[in-house]
């Protein structure tokens, strides 16, 4: 079991940045691939972006990869979503996932969310126009 807190959420204005930071734990040490989630009210939850444990591999969604950045930081076991010229349609719950079946190995990131067995409550990130 991996426990997540997310934090870095909040209201800004369009065009602003935000960096959203997702901190790893779990009764013994180890790294895991991990991914960003978000979900509007009325709409399907999206994968916004993934990392592999070593960091090494990483995907952005296309809807948001000139704008967002994923990246972690190995020691603090804790991944970051930069994210830059905020629009209103950024507006949503966004929420991490870590994935705590790892084959021996293997670095890959995942982009379904059914890939991902432990979830963080999630931080809000509004954005007015």
């Amino acid at each position: 079991q991996v426990s997540l807190v997310e934090s870095g959420g909040g209201s800004v204005q369009a065009g602003a940045s935000l960096i959203l930071s997702c901190a790893a734990s779990a009764r013994t040490d180890g790294r895991w691939p991990m991914a960003w989630f978000r979900q509007a009210p009325g709409k399907d939850r999206e994968l916004v972006a993934a990392i592999s444990f070593s960091g090494r591999r990483s995907e952005v969604a296309d809807s948001v990869k000139d704008r967002f950045t994923i990246f972690n930081d190995y020691a603090k076991n804790t991944i970051y979503l930069q994210m830059n010229s905020l629009k209103p349609e950024d507006t949503a719950l966004y929420v991490c996932a870590a994935r705590s079946e790892v084959a021996a190995g293997s670095d890959n990131y995942y982009r379904t969310a059914s890939s991902y067995n432990n979830w963080g409550r999630g931080t809000q990130v509004t954005v007015s126009s």
